[in-house]
């Protein structure tokens, strides 16, 4: 079923989509901003990927040999311990589901035409607002989500923009183009049962907590713009998104523990290429490969990457007493902050350590 979206999430710097098929209407009129796409597919992240779920240790076979070498970039490498039950099918059959879409053939996601539509237009130098306001004017959904976050306490107008040339006066061009690209996301997958709807709106919760980290940081460390921190947050996670969407048919959906052991597998893989796919911008590939590596080598200022892997880290931490994050001041993001943004207590930066309840309220507004 093509993905419908009825409601559209707009949050703190940025904007996030909710396919509106997962949903009842009412859940929309209570909810409208409680989704967020974030996940956290490798590391410790991805262990902690849903609060609360409960993984019974039993060993499984690493299957490896079939990776494609042309996609191949770091991945974790000792193997997910997983527990399938009794009557669910083996884990070889999930992986294999996953790796027709490694091997093209199965569709990856593309966006709109709408979308390349808007990103050529954008590319024209010559392109003035009412031109590209006439042509966001196309896409009723996304007119609404622009309208909507403009409007938001968020953005902080002491006059809420009236038509959609006003949303690109007050926006700018390049937040417009950065909230069109993270629409399309809309596009990318359907909900076809319940258990399927269980993992995608698991993950949206824990997304929105990640998003709210990292853009609060952002906000407060500065050097990073923070709408390019939640439109990389979104993109790095695509990957992950194409994992679940390898699963067409209800009885295919894996459980947690598997789709979580794939996540760790493919998502990075996965995400490259539909991120190659799109076009989208180098420095987008390259949060993909650097998210969760904790120690990797980062020369230069804090960057992107940076930022995401901070807010990463305190998103496992605040949603896991157990976890295996190394301490703080061995993150190679931690390294790069001066005083006082580099400041610690109870393991964490002082400055998110000390407003978790305003960062976990601005996470709920986006569910």
């Amino acid at each position: 079923m093509v993905i419908k979206v009825a409601c559209q999430v707009v949050v703190a710097m940025g904007c996030i989509l909710l396919p509106a098929d997962a949903f009842t209407p009412g859940f929309f009129s209570r909810f409208f901003f409680e989704q967020l796409l974030f996940f956290a597919p490798n590391h410790e992240c991805c262990v902690g990927l849903f609060v609360g779920a409960q993984v019974a240790a039993a060993t499984t076979k690493a299957f490896k040999s079939a990776r494609l070498a042309a996609i191949k970039i770091s991945q974790i490498s000792k193997p997910m311990e997983l527990n399938v039950q009794s009557g669910q099918p083996d884990y070889s059959v999930y992986r294999s589901l996953v790796s027709e879409l490694l091997a093209g053939n199965e569709q990856l996601p593309s966006l709109p035409a709408i979308t390349f539509e808007i990103r050529n237009a954008l590319e024209q130098s010559d392109l003035s607002m009412a031109e590209l306001s006439k042509l966001l004017a196309k896409d009723p959904s996304l007119s609404a989500i622009l309208l909507k976050y403009a409007s938001s306490p968020l953005v902080g107008s002491q006059n809420p923009p009236q038509s959609l040339l006003d949303v690109v006066r007050l926006l700018g061009m390049n937040q417009v183009e950065r909230i069109t690209m993270v629409h399309s996301i809309k596009s990318l997958f359907s909900v076809h049962s319940v258990k399927h709807k269980r993992l995608f709106v698991e993950a949206w919760r824990r997304m929105a907590l990640k998003a709210s980290l990292s853009t609060f940081i952002a906000k407060h460390v500065g050097k990073v713009v923070p709408d390019q921190v939640l439109m990389a947050a979104l993109l790095s996670e695509v990957g992950t998104l194409a994992v679940l969407s390898a699963f067409k048919k209800s009885e295919q959906t894996p459980e947690l523990a598997v789709y979580v052991g794939l996540c760790r597998e493919y998502a990075k893989s996965l995400g490259v290429i539909t991120l190659k796919k799109w076009q989208v911008d180098s420095q987008y590939l390259k949060v993909i490969q650097d998210i969760g590596n904790w120690s990797g080598d980062s020369p230069g200022p804090i960057n992107l990457s940076d930022i995401i892997n901070l807010g990463l880290y305190h998103s496992v931490k605040l949603s896991q007493a157990k976890n295996n994050l190394p301490p703080i001041t061995e993150l190679t993001a931690y390294k790069k902050l001066d005083a006082p943004e580099n400041s610690v207590v109870a393991g964490g930066l002082t400055l998110v350590m000390t407003n978790v309840q305003e960062i976990r309220m601005v996470a709920k507004s986006l569910f």
